[in-house]
């Protein structure tokens, strides 16, 4: 149940991150289109498309809590019993989530502060904490799937998938053998 919500979950986190892409992209192109063939930039596309580029990195980072397609270091990884991956994994995912929760309350100070100063954009004056609270919204959600993740390990799935072929191979010698 908690894998089909996250699942779900995750493919939320995953369109909201593709579509922040897609507005990078189309403010780019319209920018250099502008610029170059009209002499006419669009006035803020370098700090607008910045802010959401920063979005767009946390909301994939609130897909990669659920994914775990994340860079993995496995060189003693492939030798250790199930167990020993297993603890290896929950205390990884522990780390993450204790970094994680720094970046989530530093993230709040700076939205805070943003919004108390009333930042704003240089050309249009573009008030920037809205683009705060969508990237402190990305860490926040990381959060949740970050703790799902180290609920589903530690009941005894949702391992890294290079080695669940490997788990998997064990178990069943395991029943064989009984």
């Amino acid at each position: 149940m908690l894998a089909r919500f996250l699942e779900r979950l995750s493919l939320g986190i995953e369109k909201v991150a593709a579509v922040l892409l897609a507005a990078i992209t189309v403010i780019v192109v319209a920018s250099a289109v502008g610029r170059y063939g009209f002499a006419r930039p669009i006035p803020d596309a370098f700090d607008i498309s910045r802010l959401l580029l920063g979005a767009t990195i946390m909301w994939g980072f609130a897909s990669l809590g659920f994914r775990g397609s994340h860079i993995k270091v496995d060189l003693f990884a492939e030798v250790m019993p199930a167990w020993g991956r297993r603890l290896v994994d929950i205390t990884a995912w522990l780390v993450l989530l204790v970094f994680t929760i720094a970046l989530v309350v530093m993230m709040f100070v700076r939205l805070k502060g943003a919004y108390v100063s009333g930042e704003a954009t240089f050309d249009l004056r573009l008030p920037l904490w809205p683009f705060m609270a969508l990237i402190w919204t990305g860490a926040l959600v990381s959060l949740v799937t970050i703790s799902a993740r180290i609920v589903m390990l530690a009941r005894g799935g949702g391992g890294l998938d290079s080695f669940e072929e490997i788990d998997l191979a064990e178990r069943a010698k395991t029943d064989d053998r009984r």
